[in-house]
């Protein structure tokens, strides 16, 4: 044997299994497709000059998640934000009045609690759009702000029980240096090897075998911590398949969609925002996929807009040519046509998470009747529980996080340890 256990994907649940397994003495190899490390949590600086996350922005939940202690620990600076807030919102070319405002967060709290009370009252799983209120004023704003836009899907194709489980409410934590660099911070010195991408898992006989870039690696375990996305094209082979009742969990978790547009400001001007200004709109209408704005971070000179659910994966389609077009369309609804041309210079950041295909999506979601499947699949122990699966989606609270993916790949390292012993 080459190692005791070959961790498959070097994002969080990776990087965590990775240190859980050494620090229970358990001999490890990550092999990772791309690269670099980090996954869905990824940082550059080259694009603006300043840290920039293309994927993960917030530490979720950061009074329970495991990352906020060891992003302290290693002098990360962080900032608390809870707001729902924007410091403009737009009905139509106008902004907002104060009644406005009020009415649009009562129709989100609303939204939270209707969906809550439904999933109490029991019954089957039902779309999310079918749990929550409809036809007032602001509803239809609420319903595309926190099901397109927060979860990256829509919520007719949503699990209203998945919903639920996995809602955020508490402290949300940004990261000065970035959320990436401290993912890729908690990598180093980890026996992780790059540019090996895993074709085929033989996984029938007393251990595994990975066959792929890296050359052919046997272990005890493995832990297969790719993205349910690249798990359902086949990217990944399993030998022999993998039972039915495990494809079916992983084709009930499928990838939604949350993209970054970000712009470069070409001079000094502000817009008259200060740092972390965010903007928001209410819809126009069925088929409105309005983005969401949030500028000037850290004081940087760049405006991020993000755009989810099928309004993103009809960009992605498009290209990011199209994707820089409607943003500054969008932009300009607040600040007019003529300021975006004077303010941002040429070009634009567009992130590729729908297209890169280490990934195929930015986290996932359940379809209408498969809630369970998260739970499910964080539990599969195949081959006497030496091959196990780890990531965001097989987190049942913080699904869609780097801080369930972190978890869930210490759960998995625990597991395989655990198997190896008996």
């Amino acid at each position: 044997m080459d190692t005791d256990v070959l961790v498959v994907g070097a994002g969080a649940a990776g990087i965590a299994a990775a240190r859980r397994l050494a620090a229970l003495g358990v001999s490890c190899r990550v092999l990772e497709a791309g690269a670099r490390v980090g996954g869905r949590a990824y940082n550059e600086s080259a694009s603006f000059g300043t840290p920039f996350d293309h994927g993960a922005n917030w530490i979720h939940e950061a009074e329970d998640n495991p990352l906020t202690l060891l992003a302290h620990a290693l002098g990360f600076v962080t900032r608390e934000e809870r707001r729902r807030t924007r410091d403009i919102l737009l009905v139509g070319e106008r902004p907002a009045t104060p009644a406005e405002a009020a009415a649009y967060q009562a129709a989100c709290d609303a939204f939270d609690a209707a969906a809550e009370a439904r999933v109490a009252r029991g019954g089957p799983d039902i779309p999310l759009a079918e749990a929550v209120p409809r036809g007032g004023a602001w509803d239809a704003t609420a319903t595309h702000w926190l099901s397109s836009q927060i979860s990256g899907v829509a919520a007719e194709q949503f699990s209203l029980q998945d919903y639920v489980a996995t809602a955020l409410d508490g402290l949300n934590l940004q990261v000065e240096a970035g959320f990436g660099a401290l993912v890729a911070r908690l990598a180093e010195g980890l026996p992780i090897t790059l540019r090996a991408r895993v074709e085929r898992l033989r996984w029938g006989g007393d251990g595994v075998v990975a066959e792929g870039q890296g050359g052919t690696l046997r272990a005890r375990a493995a832990i297969v911590t790719v993205s349910t996305g690249v798990l359902a094209a086949g990217s990944l082979r399993f030998t022999p398949a993998l039972p039915p009742e495990v494809e079916a969990m992983i084709a009930g978790l499928p990838q939604g969609l949350l993209s970054k547009i970000a712009l470069r400001a070409s001079g000094e001007g502000r817009l008259g925002l200060g740092a972390f200004a965010r903007l928001g709109r209410r819809v126009d209408g069925p088929g409105d996929g309005a983005m969401s704005w949030m500028l000037w971070p850290w004081g940087r000179d760049h405006a991020v807009g993000f755009i989810g659910g099928d309004a993103a994966w009809a960009l992605a389609r498009e290209g990011p040519a199209a994707a820089e077009a409607h943003a500054r369309a969008e932009l300009a609804r607040y600040v007019g046509s003529a300021e975006v041309a004077r303010g941002f210079a040429p070009g634009a950041v567009v992130t590729d998470w729908a297209t890169n295909p280490l990934f195929l999506g930015a986290y996932s979601h359940a379809r209408v009747g498969a809630a369970g499947a998260r739970a499910a699949l964080r539990d599969a122990r195949l081959a006497e529980g030496r091959l196990r699966f780890a990531g965001e989606a097989c987190h049942a609270r913080y699904a869609g996080t780097v801080g369930g993916a972190w978890s869930s790949g210490e759960l998995a390292a625990e597991q395989v340890a655990a198997a190896l012993e008996e």
